[in-house]
């Protein structure tokens, strides 16, 4: 049994992390302890210059150092395109592509009767409002594969002018994917998105 109040605090506060549970904390906490100076003493002091400096961009939802973000303020983004993302971290899955130079929009969810999370949740208006504002042709929906995200984007795409171009990532079998272990849906999918070769 783990002795001490404030060991038995931080593995509770770490527990709480994505990716962990109650084990990978224990494990976690023990390391830094061992390692104070090397691990605990930078980790603390990176996560305290994060806690000070980083901020929501007041465009976009992208977290950074300034605001508005370095994405928005980049005079080599296209403004013409605006990517819609459920999370800052589905942000930088697409960024490690290299190959979106467009603007971002973060939602920081997506619609969902069972958690209650309703259109003014999720900043809709605000959404609707850039897409005026930058003048946008094109929107790009890079939201998961679920069925509250595909809800998420009908709702969206009913408030956006008719005329403007409306697209989302193609869904189906994954690079390196075998047929034989696709579940039905991703096949139904990707045989009703097939493209020309």
């Amino acid at each position: 049994m783990i002795q001490g109040e404030e060991m038995q605090q931080a593995i509770k506060v770490l527990a709480q992390l994505p990716g962990f549970g109650q084990r990978s904390a224990r494990r976690a906490l023990l390391h830094l302890l061992i390692h104070k100076d090397r691990k605990m003493a930078p980790l603390i002091q990176a996560l305290k210059t994060c806690h000070d400096t980083i901020v929501a961009c007041r465009m976009c939802g992208h977290l950074d150092t300034v605001n508005p973000c370095h994405i928005c303020q980049s005079p080599r983004r296209h403004r013409h395109q605006l990517c819609v993302v459920e999370s800052v971290s589905d942000l930088w899955a697409m960024e490690r592509t290299g190959s979106y130079h467009g603007l971002y929009h973060v939602l920081g969810g997506v619609l969902s009767a069972m958690d209650d999370v309703r259109p003014e949740h999720l900043g809709l208006s605000r959404l609707i409002e850039r897409v005026d504002d930058l003048q946008v042709e094109e929107v790009i929906f890079a939201l998961n594969a679920s069925l509250e995200a595909q809800t998420t984007v009908f709702v969206i795409t009913e408030s956006l002018p008719k005329s403007l171009k409306i697209t989302q990532l193609a869904q189906g079998i994954p690079i390196g994917g075998e047929l034989d272990y696709m579940d039905d849906a991703t096949l139904q999918t990707a045989l009703q998105r097939r493209g020309v070769l």
